[in-house]
């Protein structure tokens, strides 16, 4: 690994502490993972919430290895104010990555690309990289991971110890979750084989023995029959061994046997059969709760598969030793006897914000029903007139990298994103006064924020964008023409907190667009919005569906979503009608959105862009408080 000084500053919050953890838990996931991955190529700031906190306080609680360093939060980079500790902010202080997943994921790839070696790191980004990928506000997995777990635990060992606490829900949620079958990309082939093993045939696996709590060694390789087949493919991966080299020749039956009578695999670890960033974040998470369980002499007879999965995270190779470092003294649990399934289902059914995303969303027949039904009640697609339907702006004399065709697009769709975006920076220079700040929302590779820092020089734009490849692109056009007006920031929109006088989103997908509304609103910013991926809108933990108390009085959550699926119908090569149909069906969602909006003291206009031809959907939000 290249020694060189660390170029990127990594900012952790600090509350307080207790005997084994730092807190909030996000702070000691994220320092668990640093030890896991022996990295010490960021500099490390605690920004304390108690200004009272002194340095030695808190470093004699830290990984001894790392250099930590305490900071103020006014002390912080601007960009960095603006966000949601964990973050990480590169020396120039223009691009930051903030939120738990995005830091933890950052951290990895780096650790990978200093060290190339360390291919055991890069594997906790699981099957195509994309573990935790998906954005906590439409992922319930990710949330319940990155967010409604931390917070659960926390809330758990924040009470009062004179009250007799239940199991939190999201543990008892985790707790159900690892009692599904596993879905993984070669899933046919392992239950194959898990098959033929529960028929008796003799396999050659690498035997679980004592080196699979050391760190890595070479595994044996014998004929044994193991008790879990999952067990085997899990613990060979981590020792770097394709299980496949290893297991006999299919026999004929097995060959034959449907997939749907196959038997299905159950979860070693927190995703399925593979160690993952997932169980890291889980980690430092389940230990506390276990040990604060214990110190209250709470009986984990419900929770035997937590157990299970707490026992066996500490046989892989490396856990112990990073648990080491942070002090955390793991617990060595006694096996616990799966609780009978219908007692399960008792202590660990599903909340209902979360069970609510499971609501039936295949409809049978059209539209209309429900457009009459809104027409019989006065509601109709409203469309205001455009304020400004012939301004554009001067393409030809602004510099190559402002333009979208240099984002590597064909002609005619360089041609249609120009003239989307005539209409939405029309509305913000009409919005828009010296000193503003103005952030794009889902931002891509920077088409709407590029152009806006460079004609308005005298405004901030800040970048927020989840997808670090079109942020880097975005940041490498700005560098070229050589903005100074301008910040990004990686991060899912929930991380964003800072203030700011305008948000502006082009073609921010399903609920994204309600997300950067709310998010207006509570900034009392204006906004200027193009939705997209009617089809995607569902019911989330945060937002339900009708969303104004006009549209509720009305029309059910399945008659919402027949409006938002056919909403999506207006491409270009369906017939006219279809289209008029799909048209009308956008404007109802979105005037739904807008009466919501005004219900929050806004004044809102729903627009059509022109020309209409610029998009499919070519509907606009134009906000103000």
């Amino acid at each position: 690994m290249k020694d060189s000084v660390p170029e990127e500053h990594l900012y952790l919050d600090f509350s307080h502490q207790d005997r084994e953890s730092i807190f909030p838990l996000h702070t000691s996931i994220s320092l668990f993972l640093l030890s896991y991955c022996d990295c010490k190529l960021f500099k490390i700031f605690l920004v304390p919430t108690c200004e009272n906190t002194g340095d030695q306080f808190v470093t004699k609680r830290l990984p001894g290895d790392l250099e930590v360093h305490l900071t103020s939060r006014c002390q912080l980079p601007m960009v960095v104010q603006s966000c949601c500790l964990p973050a990480v902010v590169v020396k120039d202080g223009k691009f930051c990555r903030a939120g738990l997943s995005v830091v933890l994921r950052h951290i990895i790839q780096k650790t990978y690309e200093a060290d190339p070696s360390k291919k055991n790191v890069l594997e906790l980004l699981g099957f195509k990289k994309t573990c935790l990928k998906a954005c906590a506000e439409v992922s319930q997995w990710t949330r319940l991971c990155e967010i409604s777990i931390p917070l659960a635990v926390e809330g758990f060992l924040t009470a009062s110890p004179e009250r007799c606490q239940p199991i939190p829900a999201d543990i008892l949620q985790l707790e159900r979750k690892l009692g599904e079958p596993v879905r993984v990309h070669n899933d046919d082939k392992i239950r194959r084989q898990k098959l033929q093993q529960q028929t008796g045939a003799k396999t050659v696996v690498p035997v679980l023995g004592k080196e699979a709590t050391d760190e890595v060694k070479t595994g044996e390789v014998r004929e044994h029959p193991l008790p879990s087949l999952e067990l085997s493919v899990a613990f060979s991966k981590l020792r770097v061994q394709e299980v496949s080299h290893a297991v006999n020749r299919e026999a004929p039956l097995i060959r034959r046997t449907k997939t749907s009578d196959l038997p299905p695999l159950d979860h070693v670890f927190a995703e399925g059969l593979y160690f993952t960033l997932t169980d890291i974040v889980l980690l430092p998470c389940i230990h506390q709760f276990l040990v604060y369980s214990k110190r209250q002499g709470k009986d984990l007879v419900n929770l035997p598969l937590i157990s299970s999965w707490y026992r066996r995270v500490q046989q892989v190779p490396g856990v112990k030793k990073a648990a080491d470092k942070c002090s955390m003294q793991l617990l060595q649990l006694p096996e616990l006897m799966p609780a009978p399934e219908e007692q399960l289902q008792d202590f660990s059914s599903v909340p209902d914000e979360l069970e609510e995303g499971h609501e039936d969303s295949h409809f049978i027949g059209g539209p209309r029903p429900t457009m009459t039904k809104l027409m019989e009640s006065g509601i109709e697609a409203r469309f205001s007139p455009h304020p400004w339907p012939k301004w554009t702006i001067d393409w030809t004399n602004l510099p190559a990298a402002v333009s979208p065709g240099e984002g590597k697009m064909s002609r005619d769709r360089a041609l249609r994103k120009q003239q989307q975006l005539n209409n939405l920076v029309a509305a913000v220079k009409k919005l828009a006064k010296p000193g503003d700040v103005i952030v794009d929302f889902c931002s891509g590779g920077g088409h709407v924020g590029i152009v806006l820092a460079h004609m308005m020089p005298s405004c901030q734009v800040v970048l927020i964008e989840n997808k670090e490849l079109s942020l880097m692109r975005a940041k490498d056009r700005s560098d070229e023409l050589g903005l100074n007006n301008i910040s990004f920031i990686q991060a899912n929109l929930d991380y964003f907190n800072g203030s700011f006088n305008i948000g502006v989103a082009l073609h921010a997908c399903g609920v994204a667009t309600d997300m950067v509304i709310e998010h207006c609103i509570k900034a009392r910013a204006a906004f200027v919005i193009s939705p997209c991926c009617y089809g995607f809108i569902q019911n989330t933990v945060k937002f339900k569906y009708p969303r104004s108390h006009q549209f509720k009085e009305i029309l059910s959550y399945k008659e919402h979503m027949i409006l938002c699926r056919f909403a999506d119908q207006t491409a270009a090569q369906l017939p006219p009608e279809r289209r008029l149909i799909g048209k009308q069906c956008m404007g109802l969602v979105d005037l739904d959105r807008a009466w919501a909006a005004e219900g929050c003291n806004y004044s809102v206009q729903v627009v059509s862009m022109e020309p209409e031809s610029c998009s499919p959907k070519n509907n606009m939000f134009v906000g103000t408080p």
